[in-house]
């Protein structure tokens, strides 16, 4: 009796090489193109940030004065204008 014939090996290798020929085939899908989109808001914080990118100098100044106020704890915080921020945000559709 004979246990390895080749004849059934040789088929068994046919058939998995047609099931991986297959599998290849449905696997390849026309890819579409990545597309971003950036916000109006994101926009304006970028041509903001460019303004201050011109003058560093006078942000360094502003922010240290600011630290300054803090620490001697007489910064106040403009409510009113925090307020008026918040409120814009949120009515924006």
């Amino acid at each position: 009796m004979r246990i390895n014939e080749t004849n059934r090996t040789g088929m068994i290798n046919a058939y998995n090489n047609t099931a991986k020929t297959a599998a290849s085939k449905e696997g390849k899908h026309k890819m579409g193109k990545d597309e971003v989109q950036i916000s109006d808001e994101a926009l304006e914080m970028l041509r903001m940030g460019e303004d201050t990118e011109e003058t560093p100098q006078v942000r360094k100044q502003r922010i240290q004065s600011i630290k300054q106020a803090i620490e001697d704890g007489t910064y106040q915080v403009p409510t009113d204008k925090v307020a008026e921020k918040f409120l814009s945000f949120w009515k924006k559709p």
